[in-house]
């Protein structure tokens, strides 16, 4: 018994200095998130939507993309919507989309955060005018983008807070409704 105490207590020290690994906050589980994680870190945070694009071509897909930082108190706020919702919303999802879970954080700064769709890889502002984004706009968390299998957007996005915040408007943005 005395043991177990001392190797629970062990844990909890280990879990506080670091040593084990943090829950990270995503979206939900719920949703069967393609989770990508960024590659060429410190320099460039790079995300490859190639490999979900290629899987929404053969399903017949789209894709739903969301940029989340985990230090994020809005992306929390989302994403604690989603899972209070879920029952409601998790079979909209499933019907059209492929949810593509971009981990960041808030210390990414817009002109590291690179974006690769097969051999093109653009930073933050040039892919947001490649897609038809010309909005005037910093960096914010959350974003969501809805692509075609060929990663043609599919609408214009609202993003950061207050973004999404009754179950009607989210499944009239998964409908593409304006």
């Amino acid at each position: 018994m005395r043991r177990r105490q001392i190797a629970v207590a062990g844990l909890g020290i280990a879990a506080v200095i670091g040593l084990m690994p943090r829950a990270r906050a995503a979206f939900p589980a719920a949703y069967a998130p393609v989770t990508v994680q960024p590659t060429g870190q410190p320099e460039r945070h790079e995300f490859d939507l190639t490999p979900a694009l290629q899987r929404a071509a053969r399903e017949r897909k789209r894709l739903y993309v969301y940029l989340g930082a985990h230090d994020c108190p809005f992306c929390r706020r989302y994403e604690a919507f989603l899972t209070r919702h879920a029952d409601e919303l998790v079979r909209e999802f499933a019907k059209d989309y492929i949810v593509v879970d971009l981990r960041s954080s808030l210390s990414t700064r817009s002109e590291r955060l690179y974006f690769r769709v097969g051999e093109r890889s653009l930073p933050y502002a040039e892919f947001m005018r490649a897609i038809g984004d010309e909005r005037e706009r910093q960096l914010v968390y959350p974003s969501v983008w809805l692509f075609d299998a060929r990663a043609k957007p599919l609408m214009q996005m609202p993003a950061g807070t207050g973004t999404f915040e009754t179950v009607a408007e989210q499944i009239e943005i998964l409908r593409l409704e304006q």
